[in-house]
């Protein structure tokens, strides 16, 4: 019988950069080994559009045609909660193990500090992948 991926849920206020940003990473280079969720405690109307454009031209992936702001209520049991480093005081949701990543929010700043933020969320999904493997 398989093992069950770990769901693992990466959180925010606002659930509409960061959080998003490492849920379609997570999907895209780990979905083999844990199931990626994203959310927040408050809903927006739009995912972030400059990580939008940005996720687009690095990867071609399209976050909008699968992702959505999605509230903490929304979540599945999660078995690993990682917070983005809100700034603010984090959601909490239960979960196993929980990590924060520390990483400044890149809204309304330059794509070279978006690029910086998602290079730093791709590099935290791939050693997230690598101690679960």
């Amino acid at each position: 019988m398989d093992k069950q991926k770990p769901k693992v849920a990466f959180v925010c206020v606002h659930n509409s950069c960061r959080s998003q940003i490492a849920e379609v990473l997570g999907k895209h280079y780990a979905s083999d080994v844990f199931e990626s969720y994203s959310a927040g405690t408050e809903i927006v109307n739009q995912i972030n559009q400059d990580a939008v454009r940005l996720i687009k031209d690095i990867y071609n992936i399209d976050m909008e045609k699968t992702q959505y702001s999605k509230s903490i209520n929304d979540l599945p049991k999660i078995d690993i909660v990682i917070t983005m480093g809100c700034n603010v005081t984090c959601p909490i949701i239960e979960g196993d193990y929980r990590k924060d990543w520390g990483l400044d929010d890149p809204s309304g700043k330059s794509d070279d500090e978006f690029r910086k933020t998602i290079k730093a969320i791709e590099n935290n999904i791939l050693k997230l992948k690598e101690k679960l493997s």
